[in-house]
């Protein structure tokens, strides 16, 4: 099994989602984060530009099957990238073990 970790743009999330359900990753948790990277954003409040570094994205945390790797890997990168400069990143790590909490259920069988 194993562990991917999104940092996408807010603004593809939802076309994200919709390409995962597409392709079977029906159970994923998502929530909103700050962070500071190469893009740099910017703001203008009371008529004065500025930009800052920090920046609104969506971390996606997924638990998949070996051979789901590569298909969420994909979709993911396929969906979320516009070309540009703070598209986000992918980490991938192992997972040595998961349960179901209902049933008791480890393994390949937890995470299904």
């Amino acid at each position: 099994m194993k562990k991917i970790e999104a940092i996408i743009r807010k603004s593809k999330f939802d076309e994200v989602k919709k390409a995962l359900h597409q392709i079977e990753v029906n159970f994923f948790s998502y929530w909103d984060v700050t962070g500071v990277g190469n893009e740099k954003q910017g703001h203008v409040y009371r008529g004065i530009s500025y930009s800052t570094s920090d920046i609104q994205r969506r971390y996606l945390t997924i638990v998949v099957s070996d051979e789901f790797l590569e298909r969420t890997v994909d979709t993911i990168l396929e969906t979320a990238s516009t070309g540009n400069v703070g598209d986000g990143k992918i980490f991938v790590s192992e997972v040595t073990e998961a349960y179901r909490i209902r049933t008791k259920e480890s393994g390949q069988a937890g995470i299904n």
